[in-house]
């Protein structure tokens, strides 16, 4: 099939991208760069553009025909979505529904949604079910659950059906070595950690030790990006047979805090990886764990990669590019 994947340079996206090719699919990226890199996608076709320019896109829309489209293109930044909502809903709202507009038009049928456990906030049932209320605690979270609601009305007045895939933790890299996780600035707890065992940082920052959890940090549930990336293809699957528009949780069913992360990544690495106590950073739940089962049923997806895998394959990944896609 031929896809379009907005966002297929960025750290997803490009193991989706990796993914479609090794299946047999003709993935085009549509990326604007703004966080992506060329250089994470040199066997697709490289479209630079943003979601938000209509024109643009209806001009590539109706140049290719596609079957489908899987959109990943998005601001993801807990904080900062806390501090500039504005960009966030003009990015990830605006630019989202830019997107849906287009691709109506143009005639594409289906498409799958990279969503977000931030959608939940903060969980009264752990794991947390995708029945689960939605509270967003933040602007982000906010900006896909609009995503998603707008998506559901979108199958009832077109037609145009979506899976929205709503990740928890995504972490590691494709075992390969060719692809991998690189953020300017980076946010992520495991590339931080990696970077602290590589001498690029003195020591890692631990954002709150006094959450209701019982060592004190907060506990989130990684799931390896490979594992991701095969949920998207499971999913452009369902839609092309038919299949009608729901959410699903991807993750791995189990918790880890940050102080066992930091202490997987120490036994993986050999190093001492310091770490210093911080505040706790606006907008962040104090546990975040998925339940899958929906995903394993109705798909038959089901996670491969525990922490020990995940932070292994990030590691290899870190140390053999430690300036990202920059430079070895």
């Amino acid at each position: 099939m031929r896809v379009l994947v907005t966002g297929g340079a960025g750290y997803v996206g490009s193991h989706v991208v990796q993914g479609l090719l090794e299946a047999g699919h003709e993935p085009f990226v549509y990326d604007n760069l703004s966080t992506g890199h060329a250089g994470a996608v040199p066997d697709a076709e490289l479209l630079t553009g943003d979601v938000r320019d209509a024109e643009q896109l209806e001009s590539v829309l109706k140049r290719v025909p596609f079957d489908g489209c899987i959109h990943l293109a998005a601001a993801s930044l807990v904080g900062v979505s806390m501090m500039e909502p504005a960009d966030y809903f003009d990015n990830n709202v605006r630019g989202g529904i830019t997107l849906f507009d287009s691709l109506v038009k143009c005639g594409v049928p289906w498409m799958v949604l990279s969503s977000t456990a931030a959608v939940y906030g903060e969980p009264e049932v752990v794991p947390i079910p995708e029945e689960h209320v939605c509270r967003p605690t933040n602007p982000y979270g906010e900006s896909k659950l609009m995503l998603e609601r707008v998506l559901h009305w979108y199958e009832k007045a077109y037609g145009f059906r979506s899976v929205a895939l709503r990740y928890f933790n995504a972490a590691g890299a494709d075992p390969s070595g060719r692809i991998g996780e690189d953020h300017q600035p980076e946010t992520h707890l495991i590339p931080l950690v990696l970077q602290v065992a590589l001498g690029r940082r003195d020591a890692v920052s631990v954002f709150g030790t006094n959450y209701p959890t019982p060592d004190g940090t907060a506990v989130r549930d990684y799931v390896h990006v490979n594992d991701l990336a095969d949920a998207h293809l499971i999913a452009m699957g369902r839609l092309s047979r038919g299949g009608n528009t729901v959410s699903y949780n991807l993750g791995s069913q189990m918790g880890y805090s940050v102080l066992e992360v930091l202490a997987a990544a120490r036994s993986v690495t050999g190093h001492s990886i310091p770490a210093a106590s911080a505040e706790r950073r606006a907008g962040d739940p104090a546990v975040l764990v998925a339940s899958a089962e929906k995903a394993r049923a109705e798909l038959g997806w089901l996670p491969k990669g525990g922490l020990t895998d995940i932070v292994s394959s990030a590691w290899e990944w870190h140390r053999t590019h430690p300036s990202g896609y920059g430079g070895r």
